[in-house]
């Protein structure tokens, strides 16, 4: 399915004449204009509470983020080139899904507002806008990362994929894994960018919960993005296997402790490993680095490997948050999407208050693991609103749980027809940020 290219998509009417009734214009930036981009590109960091960006980071953010759309919301009054008040960005994506399949999807990133500009309305006609552009592109899902977890919820997303966090004392940790038969190798930055778009692709399919990436983001796990602190400090190691291929890759910085030489810190800024033997390989490696006493390890799946792998797992420890939000904006069509782990015959009725999603769906699914999915009148055997059924989309959360949480309501055995239908064989996870 060709994707919608996302700077083709026109901004949201209703969203321009809210803004507009309270003072603002709400505009799409142009990358190429010089003074405009990089007053959007200062918004967005000041935003996230970064410094002032320089020259050479305005340039990487306009020549790797080019292919997004860009809108900012501006003082009505405001002279070409003024900072914006607002900021969002978006695109079509790739959203890994159940069944080693992926679905477009809108992309939403660096969304901000000014805090000199808050409740405004700024923030809700910025991303009711970019949903309703998504739903005008076609697409059956929204989805972003975020920095604030408080405010997605009244807009219909909800967490579908949680990440660990992982810190890691490698001297109780102590490695009890396999050996793995491959060799390792330190390889260039630069080699490593290429390598590391390469297995993201190969490994993100079957992985569900997990976007594709692009080159501006490997450029900066690598370290050679304009204006990257520290880049000789960040090094590569490709593991290749006795076929001489290469199945995987960790990118990494370590960190002197100044007061004791043997006990520096090591952080994973990428981990990439298809099959068995390199994940031990590359994990085996950074638990045995010499003078290496910390491990920082972030993004990691709920569900891996490595804890089983460790003399001591309670060398371990693991922080549990949300990352991955999604929000379905086509209810047929995204449940058509994915594949499922059992036979399913339910009513469901989605309560969504924007809309999108609203209507009583009669669920069938076969022995051929897909959905038939149409509109009915019959009464809703369960009852959820649209950000339960994004949460429980990927399998990473039972309807069941959602039950308890007084989130989703309905009979019993329709419910427990849900959690079989929709686990996954694998737990949802999302190894970057977007």
């Amino acid at each position: 399915m060709a994707r919608t290219d996302a700077r083709t998509v026109p901004l949201d009417s209703t969203s321009r004449q809210a803004l507009a009734a309270s003072g603002f214009r709400y505009a799409v930036v142009d990358p190429a204009d010089d003074d405009a981009a990089r007053a959007y590109i200062q918004a967005e960091s000041r935003g996230f509470l970064g410094g002032e960006q320089s020259d050479d980071e305005v340039a990487e953010f306009r020549e790797q983020l080019a292919y997004r759309r860009w809108v900012g919301v501006y003082d009505a009054g405001a002279d070409a080139g003024s900072a914006p008040v607002g900021t969002v960005n978006s695109w079509t994506g790739e959203l890994s899904v159940p069944g080693e399949r992926t679905v477009p999807f809108w992309a939403i990133s660096g969304v901000t507002v000014s805090p000199t500009r808050r409740r405004r309305g700024i923030a809700r006609a910025m991303l009711q806008g970019e949903l309703r552009a998504g739903r005008d592109a076609g697409l059956a899902i929204a989805g972003l990362t975020v920095s604030e977890a408080t405010i997605y919820g009244r807009f219909g997303f909800a967490p579908a994929v949680r990440t660990a966090d992982w810190v890691i004392d490698t001297r109780r940790a102590g490695w009890a894994g396999p050996d793995a038969p491959g060799t390792l190798d330190h390889v260039d930055r630069s080699e490593a960018v290429a390598l590391l778009g390469a297995l993201h692709d190969r490994v993100r399919v079957n992985r569900p919960g997990e976007v594709d990436g692009w080159l501006g983001r490997w450029r900066q796990f690598a370290a050679v993005a304009r204006g990257s602190e520290h880049p000789g400090r960040t090094r590569a190691v490709a593991y290749t296997s006795p076929q001489g291929e290469r199945t995987g890759l960790l990118v990494y910085r370590i960190t002197e402790d100044e007061t004791d030489f043997a006990r520096h810190t090591l952080d994973v800024r990428a981990l990439f490993a298809d099959g068995p033997d390199a994940y031990a390989a590359l994990w085996r490696f950074v638990i045995e680095h010499d003078l290496v006493h910390r491990v920082h390890a972030r993004l990691r799946s709920i569900e891996e490997p490595l804890p089983w792998m460790l003399r001591d797992e309670r060398g371990l420890v693991s922080t549990v948050r949300d990352h991955g939000w999604l929000r379905i904006l086509d209810v047929p069509a995204a449940l058509r999407a994915r594949e499922y782990s059992a036979v399913a015959d339910v009513t469901i009725e989605v309560a969504d208050p924007q809309g999108f999603a609203t209507g009583c769906w009669s669920l069938q699914i076969g022995d051929d693991r897909r959905a038939l999915i149409d509109r009915t009148g019959t009464s809703a055997q369960v009852q959820l609103s649209a950000a339960a059924l994004a949460a429980g989309y990927l399998g990473g959360v039972r309807f069941s749980t959602l039950r308890g949480a007084g989130l989703v309501r309905g009979d019993s055995d329709a419910i427990a027809a849900l959690d079989r239908a929709f686990t996954a064989p694998t737990a949802p996870r999302l190894g970057i940020w977007y």
